[in-house]
Order: structure tokens, then sequence, then C-alpha cells
């Protein structure tokens, strides 16, 4: 995660500073995490996928592509994931419908 935040912070324009919302993950509140001055970390509370849209999308790619499914191998699931991502990616109005948030657009 350090190195994440390290790649993040290099993209980050010179005198500009990001915040990340993060779910709550043992690794993305670390204490041993560093954190580069030009990156505010705020934490999602727990169990509120509503507030993070990825979770939804997850769902729909469980749903509609790795449900009810027997995997061979770690490489089958790698494969299946890799298959159900890009079938999502090539449907950026899906994308945008499910992690649209009313809550975010009313002003």
């Amino acid at each position: 995660m350090s190195l994440h935040l390290a790649e993040i912070s290099a993209a980050v324009a010179p005198g500009a500073h990001a915040v990340l919302l993060l779910d709550q993950a043992g690794w993305h509140l670390s204490e041993k995490l560093a954190v580069p001055p030009n990156i505010t970390i705020i934490p999602l509370p727990p169990k509120c996928p509503e507030l993070n849209p990825i979770e939804n999308v997850w769902q729909f790619m469980r749903q509609n592509w790795l449900s009810n499914r027997v995997f061979q191998s770690y490489t089958n699931i790698l494969d299946h994931c890799c298959h159900a991502w890009n079938k999502l990616a090539d449907q950026p109005w899906t994308i945008m419908s499910i992690g649209l948030r009313d809550w975010a657009h009313r002003f």
C-alpha cells in the first residue's frame, strides 16, 4: 500500500493535494503505512457500501460473470476475474450507473 500511495503521490500535480477515501482494511490504515505529505487518507465508516461504489462494482461482477462456478485452479480464478473486469471495462455506461450516487449530485 505504501508503494501504491507513492505512485499516487507522484501523479499529484505540484502544489495540489490528494484525498483518498478508503475502506478500513488493515493495510489501508496501518501505523506502518508511509503516507506522502501530499495525500490525506479519509477512512469510510465500516459496512457502508453505499459510500464505496467499488463494492457495488464487485457485486455486479459476481452476480453477472463470477457466481455459480467451480474454479479449477488459482489461474482459472484469475482468468475469469480478468475476463469479467474486461467485459465491464467495455461498458463504461454500466460502471457509471453502478457507481452513481444520488446524494453526490444533489447540488
